[in-house]
C-alpha cells in the first residue's frame, strides 16, 4: 500500500509539466508526481482515458480526485497559505467555478505559457507516440 498521495499528470504536455515543476519547487506538496505515461495506472485505480483528460490526485487509500479538485488536494497538501486556497476550491460555488476554469485551461493548454501544439493533440497522435509502422 502506498504511504503518499500521487499526482498524475500529462508528461507529454509542456504546460502540464511546467506547472508540476513549479508546484514541486515552490509549493512543495506532500506527494509523488508522475506522468501518466510512466505510471502504473491500473495499480492507481485510474484509466488512461481519465489520465489523459485531467490531472489526478490519488490518495494512499486509492481515492481519486481529478481536475480542479486534484489541484485543490495538491494545494491542501502544500500547507501554509496554499492550503487556504485549496480549501476554498472545495467549497461551492467556488468549486463550480474552479471546475469550469480548469476545463477551459485544460482544453486550451496548447495556448498557455509553456504549451506547445502537441498539447492539443490526443495522446496517440503526439510526436512522442510510436507510429504503428515503427512499433514492434
Amino acid at each position: 500500500m502506498r504511504t503518499q498521495s500521487v499526482l498524475v499528470y500529462d508528461g507529454d504536455c509542456a504546460f502540464c509539466t511546467t506547472c508540476v515543476n513549479f508546484a514541486e519547487r515552490r509549493l512543495r506538496p506532500r506527494c509523488e508526481s508522475t506522468p501518466w505515461q510512466f505510471a502504473d495506472l491500473a495499480a492507481l485505480g485510474v484509466t488512461q482515458q481519465r489520465a489523459e483528460y485531467e490531472v489526478l490526485w490519488v490518495t494512499p487509500a486509492g481515492r481519486v480526485h481529478g481536475g480542479a479538485q486534484g489541484v485543490a488536494k495538491l494545494l491542501l497538501s502544500a500547507g501554509k497559505g496554499w492550503a487556504v486556497l485549496g480549501a476554498l476550491l472545495t467549497v461551492p460555488p467556488v468549486r463550480w467555478v474552479a471546475r469550469g476554469v480548469y476545463r477551459l485551461v485544460a482544453d486550451h493548454r496548447d495556448r498557455m505559457p509553456g504549451g506547445t501544439p502537441a498539447c492539443a493533440l490526443p495522446a496517440h497522435l503526439r510526436p512522442s507516440a510510436e507510429s504503428p509502422a515503427t512499433a514492434d
